[in-house]
């Protein structure tokens, strides 16, 4: 086709084609022409006034864009909110171009109309969304300055556009140590983790953050939102139920204090009958019976004393980076050979994999130590040969593992649910039941759970898991608490 004919078919047929509405207007501000899509779109135009058609209103718009291209004959473009033919509230963009006539002056404006209607309501979408979510969101640039935040991060933390992200949330003046945000800059990828920032009122509040990049598909992230859900209220619960759980402990604690005080001052009374009865009788092996039960009681509440000022000794963890490999190695030397004289194999198994972890090393090691001890105990209770005791360190996930097990004769359902409360002991008159309780209360100082496996006749396994995110959020919390104030 020629290249004429081309244009001649162009300048037909194109104004009909065009995905968008075209119309064009005269000095009057009425309608001379529109294309189909004008058409559809705004309903019928002919001889009416461009306000009318678009705007559905008698009088001439304020600022009438046409009416400036009419005046100085310059193109403009703006957003613009109209009645369509269903009359219904649309959104466009208008497009204001002159057509000249030969003597140079503007004689037509002829404006152009997109659609946006759709991407105003998807905007608005997102802005009630952005604005209202329950949660603290807030958009930073790579200097971590506080591009945009929602209502209830203002309401939290006050206003904060321009402000850094430390300073805003935290108060501080300077970047935070593994900030979330710089290393989802850095990789692209999502963080999520747990933070404690000030109020605007100068409160403590607790959130997980959530770091994401917004990407415009350039390859290079120029911002990462922040998302953070409250847990302020959360925390307070769980501090409220630990203290009610430690009433209840505490409760327990003296009852049964109270109970095995008692045993021991009968055992004691026991003693001193068959003392007094001896002496009076002159009876030498009364006598010493009598001594062997004073001696007994008065070990056991030796004993007792010790395990419980361990118990309720409270202190907060001195956590330090540590080899669990060679703490669980120490404690396993610290009883092989004792073990050996009793006929049990003490075994360990380190894991490889084990990285160092921050732990209180005299902690945990008390905690290997006592039950090492038990699994030997049980160990020995075992009637066919082959008794052993193995201690194990692995990972799992984010968390460091260290197990003890034995194949002695095992626990029942009843006795592993008592086993770690106060007092409860299976090793008759050698154990004051404070052991066990005094291990998980030092691996829940460390943010950690104990849990036990165990059937009669098949052995017992204690599992110690320690989550190293809590280990580090305990290391963090401990070296704020030792922080002096600004007072001081």
């Amino acid at each position: 086709m020629p290249q004429k004919r081309l244009e001649e078919l162009l300048k037909r047929e194109l104004f009909d084609i065009l995905p968008f509405g075209v119309a064009a207007i005269d000095r009057d501000r009425r309608i001379v022409t529109a294309n189909p899509y004008f058409e559809e779109y705004f309903g019928e135009w002919r001889g009416k006034l461009c306000h009318e058609v678009c705007k559905g209103r008698p009088e001439q718009c304020a600022e009438c864009q046409a009416e400036l291209t009419f005046a100085d004959g310059l193109p403009r473009v703006s957003d613009a909110t109209g009645i369509d033919r269903h009359g219904r509230t649309c959104h466009y963009v208008v497009h204001v171009a002159p057509l000249h006539g030969e003597n140079g002056e503007v004689q037509y404006v002829v404006e152009m109309t997109t659609d946006m209607t759709e991407t105003r309501l998807r905007q608005r979408e997102y802005n009630l969304l952005f604005e209202r979510v329950p949660c603290f969101v807030t958009i930073i640039d790579r200097n971590y300055r506080i591009v945009r935040a929602n209502e209830k991060f203002r309401q939290t933390f006050g206003e904060a556009a321009g402000k850094p992200c430390y300073e805003a949330y935290k108060d501080r003046s300077e970047p935070c140590p593994e900030c979330p945000a710089a290393l989802t800059f850095q990789d692209h990828q999502e963080r999520n983790v747990q933070q404690t920032g000030v109020t605007k009122e100068g409160k403590e509040t607790h959130y997980v953050v959530t770091t994401a990049p917004l990407s415009r598909g350039s390859g290079e992230v120029a911002h990462v939102i922040e998302i953070c859900a409250d847990i302020t209220q959360i925390k307070q619960l769980e501090r409220e139920m630990l203290e009610a759980e430690r009433l209840a402990a505490v409760g327990q604690t003296v009852a049964g204090l109270a109970h095995t005080i008692k045993n021991l001052l009968m055992g004691l009374e026991g003693g001193m009958y068959m003392l007094d009865s001896g002496l009076r009788r002159g009876d030498a092996e009364r006598l010493g019976e009598g001594w062997e039960v004073l001696q007994r009681n008065f070990d056991k509440t030796v004993t007792l004393v010790k395990d419980f000022l361990s118990f309720s000794k409270g202190r907060a963890p001195e956590l330090r980076s540590t080899n669990p490999n060679r703490l669980a190695g120490e404690v396993v030397e610290l009883y092989r050979d004792a073990a050996a004289r009793q006929g049990v194999e003490l075994v360990l198994e380190a894991g490889p994999e084990v990285k160092r972890a921050l732990l209180d090393r005299d902690g945990l090691e008390a905690c290997l130590t006592n039950l090492v001890s038990n699994a030997i105990d049980a160990a020995m209770t075992r009637e066919e040969p082959g008794a052993r005791v193995v201690v194990r360190t692995r990972e799992e996930g984010e968390a460091l593992i260290f197990e003890v097990e034995d194949n002695g004769c095992g626990m029942d359902w009843e006795v592993r649910q008592k086993v770690f409360t106060t007092f409860f002991t299976t090793k008759a008159d050698r154990g004051t039941g404070l052991g066990l309780l005094t291990t998980r209360k030092i691996v829940q100082e460390h943010g950690g759970s104990m849990a036990v496996e165990s059937d009669p006749g098949t052995g017992s396994l204690f599992r110690i898991r320690l989550p190293r995110p809590r280990l580090k959020m305990i290391a963090e919390q401990i070296a704020r608490e030792k922080k002096p104030s600004p007072a001081a």
